[in-house]
């Protein structure tokens, strides 16, 4: 399945290209989400194709770096992007109208766990995504560029 062919994920990439401001604060409700959260423009590099690929994703800000899920909903698989950042750490990212050069690294034992609690507080349904799938959903640390 690709994800940036669902409508409110391409309507969200879109609105995040014309107007960062507003797709930045998203109102989660049209997907079914607890209404307004903090999302950023995820652009990849597809590890098949060379392509990039941009995504909006929930995400919360940790010690200069911006932190996000690789929930998929809970699914068995990990998503498309988090396979194109173990393919390549170096992604850009909009924070609103703030464009970013980031590498992507993925937290581990403590670290995973003290981001993991920060995310679920924005966005608690990650907790119930963990719960009915077998993976240990990854926390993905952007970090910018120097």
């Amino acid at each position: 399945m690709n994800f940036g062919e669902i409508p409110w994920i391409k309507n969200h990439t879109e609105l995040y290209r014309s107007d960062p401001e507003k797709a930045h604060m998203w109102d989660s409700s049209v997907a079914g989400g607890p209404g307004v959260l903090p999302t950023l423009l995820l652009t990849t590099t597809g590890r098949k194709s060379g392509e990039p690929r941009a995504l909006p994703l929930i995400y919360g800000e940790h010690g200069g770096s911006y932190v996000i899920i690789a929930s998929k909903g809970g699914w068995p698989s990990h998503p498309a992007w988090f396979l194109n950042l173990q393919a390549k750490a170096e992604c850009e990212l909009m924070v609103g109208p703030k464009n970013v050069t980031a590498r992507a690294r993925v937290a581990e034992g403590d670290e995973r766990a003290k981001l993991w609690a920060e995310m679920a507080e924005i966005y608690p349904p990650y907790n119930e995504y963990q719960e009915k799938t077998e993976r240990q959903i990854p926390v993905v640390v952007l970090e910018p560029a120097a």
